[in-house]
């Protein structure tokens, strides 16, 4: 297979793409006056997240993905490696757990034009009670996971200039 040195321009747009929704589940969490609406654009986003991760993955299974660079220690490889694993098993798991936690309090999700989706578990309190707090926690290991990965992102950017952050931008290494 031919070595690459940017990611596929799809798997480049779901990349920004799903940046820009995770900022948008992430207003739920307002007090304001505009928590009921960011409540009920919350779980259409979540689906969206969903499918577009599978969609993510798909790519990321049959396309080329750039190396790192040489010059990046083998532990910092594997930590990156693992880290992009990580991100999507959160991402996979966050609205599975949303959606199952839903199903178990006995709310139907709905989406555009009166569609609801099915529950993925029967009604009961007592996996709710456990799945509610789960959803908190493995947000926020998102949001520190994702934390991270900004951080590295900005590191290869604007101190190391190793062509990594070019790699998901489409532009050339300066």
């Amino acid at each position: 297979m031919k070595q690459v040195t940017h990611f596929h321009p799809a798997l480049r747009v779901l990349h920004w793409l799903m940046a820009m929704l995770f900022i948008g589940v992430a207003m739920v969490s307002t007090v304001s006056s505009l928590h009921a609406l960011l409540v009920s654009l919350h779980k259409p986003l979540g689906l969206m997240i969903l499918l577009l991760v599978l969609v993510r993955l798909w790519l990321r299974f049959f396309t080329a993905t750039p190396p790192l660079p040489r010059s990046i220690p083998g532990w910092q490889r594997g930590l990156a490696h693992l880290s992009h694993w990580i991100l999507y098993a959160l991402m996979l798991a966050q609205p599975l757990i949303g959606w199952a936690m839903l199903s178990a309090a006995g709310y139907p999700i709905t989406i555009g034009a009166g569609i609801v989706l099915p529950p993925l578990l029967p009604v009961n309190n007592d996996v709710y009670a456990l799945l509610r707090p789960l959803h908190s926690l493995v947000a926020l290991l998102l949001f520190v996971t994702i934390m991270g990965h900004l951080a590295a992102a900005l590191l290869h950017a604007l101190i190391l200039r190793d062509g990594v952050f070019e790699s998901m931008t489409g532009q050339r290494k300066p």
